[in-house]
């Protein structure tokens, strides 16, 4: 058969070819893990002392070549410059923060029920962690998978998504040089095949990417019975209270509609204005969407993503939705759509039940905080929302009852805080959590160690 290449192109110039390798294969898949299995060994045995520097070195090589990995995000998945340098000091600060974990307890010493003896439990990596990670945050995710398995002793293989290749390979490249090694540390290129490989020899997974691919990568790893987690898609709604300071939080709800173009897991689709905040939130958001401009929104991904969404806002238009803000794709090259504001769309339309990963919108009304926890928790799949009021208990309660794996009060959807457990509910996720301390959970599995003494009966 022919050899298939993959190609990533730059968003903002459709024109700029960014790489382009040939795919590898699923047998230099299967190959690529037997090699990290057979280096596992040395470097868990290497010590806590041995990962902690090498997981450092990484933090120093990725802060030491920051403004070129922040002009390589821009060019290869459009991200605006402030969010892509954003990105780049995030990767430093996971490296470093997991840099620590090696010397982190990995268990707990325990009286035993009677009688002599040692009884304790000891946390242990699986061996090879197949790591499939999506192209909107390119360096941070992969960091964010690959640092606490690599800290804890496992050795990784990590598949990026066919759009953030170049970025994956320079990943590779400072890996190499801060002293990991090659087959501790291994970067494979590819699509469905290499991704489909990766799942079926690893003996842990993690996935980052599309619900679709999600729940099949899911099925596969639980029949082999490996452990596996998976962030998919989702619906996050706002809801804006009337006590709300209004204009901030049109600006907060702006941001985490149409920064880098809606492209992020945890931007907002639903707003939900509660009483008499509709009409004063539908104005300032209008508003504040209207002053969004490039060095906030961006292009989308490629083609195929522009006309996806510009196609459902269109049929939202032809079933009785109105568009208070954008609805437009700007007469440019690139791939641009304007930041967009709908409401009265259809409960049966897509656009109210699926993500779009777009900067698009849907205005709600509710009348009161019952009916917008109702309509926020109306959804398969809910990741991150967002709670906008003066009063503690209200946002109190209303954290208590949202469905969703992350509550954020007066402050956008789309914030992460890479420390600690980062998931969303239903649909969204599935398996442990992400980030934090739950990350070196997952990568380990633990055991329980019972030690009599010599002769004992």
């Amino acid at each position: 058969m022919p050899a298939v290449t993959i190609t990533s192109y730059n968003p903002a110039d459709p024109d700029d070819l960014v790489v382009a390798v040939e795919e590898p294969g699923a047998e230099a898949v299967r190959a690529a893990v037997g090699r990290a299995r057979a280096a596992q060994g040395d470097w868990l045995a290497a010590g806590a002392a041995a990962r902690s520097a090498a997981l450092g070195r990484m933090a120093d090589a990725v802060e030491a070549h920051a403004p070129e990995l922040a002009a390589l995000i821009v060019r290869e998945v459009g991200k605006p410059q402030a969010e892509a340098a954003g990105e780049v000091a995030r990767t430093a600060a996971i490296w470093r923060y997991y840099a620590q974990a090696p010397y982190a307890p990995s268990g707990a010493v325990h009286e035993t029920a009677a009688g002599p003896g040692l009884l304790f439990t000891r946390r242990r990596p699986y061996g090879v962690a197949g790591l499939i990670a999506p192209w909107n945050f390119p360096l941070a995710i992969p960091g964010w998978k690959a640092a606490p398995a690599l800290a804890v002793g496992n050795a990784v293989v990590l598949k990026p998504a066919p759009e953030a290749t170049a970025c994956a390979l320079r990943l590779a490249e400072l890996a190499a040089s801060a002293g990991l090694p090659e087959d501790v540390f291994t970067v494979l290129p590819g699509g469905a095949t290499e991704g489909a490989a990766l799942v079926d020899t690893a003996d842990v997974v993690s996935f980052t990417g599309s619900t679709g691919v999600g729940r099949a990568v899911v099925r596969a790893a639980t029949e082999r019975g490996v452990p596996v987690q998976a962030e998919l898609g989702g619906l996050n709604a706002a809801l804006v209270l009337p006590d709300a300071d209004i204009e901030p939080a049109a600006g907060h709800l702006a941001a985490a509609i149409a920064g880098y173009a809606g492209q992020k897991c945890t931007a907002t689709s639903r707003v939900i204005a509660v009483g008499a905040a509709y009409e004063p939130l539908r104005e300032a958001l209008v508003k504040a969407l209207a002053a969004v401009d490039d060095t906030v929104c961006g292009p989308v991904i490629n083609a195929g993503a522009r006309d996806r969404l510009t196609g459902a806002v269109s049929s939202a238009v032809e079933a009785g939705a109105v568009v208070l803000a954008g609805g437009r794709v700007p007469d440019r090259a690139g791939w641009y759509v304007e930041p967009t504001l709908l409401t009265d769309v259809p409960a049966e339309h897509p656009l109210a039940s699926e993500e779009f990963f777009g900067p698009i919108a849907v205005l709600h009304a509710a009348a009161d905080l019952d009916e917008a926890i109702a309509l926020a928790n109306d959804t398969p799949h809910s990741l991150s929302t967002s709670v906008h009021t003066r009063s503690l208990d209200v946002a109190l309660a209303a954290a208590d009852r949202l469905d969703a794996g992350m509550v954020r009060v007066n402050a956008p959807s789309s914030g992460v805080d890479f420390h600690l457990p980062f998931g969303g509910t239903k649909g969204a996720g599935h398996g442990d959590r992400e980030q934090g301390q739950a990350a070196l959970d997952f990568y380990t599995v633990s055991r329980t160690v019972s030690v009599l003494p010599g002769g004992a009966a």
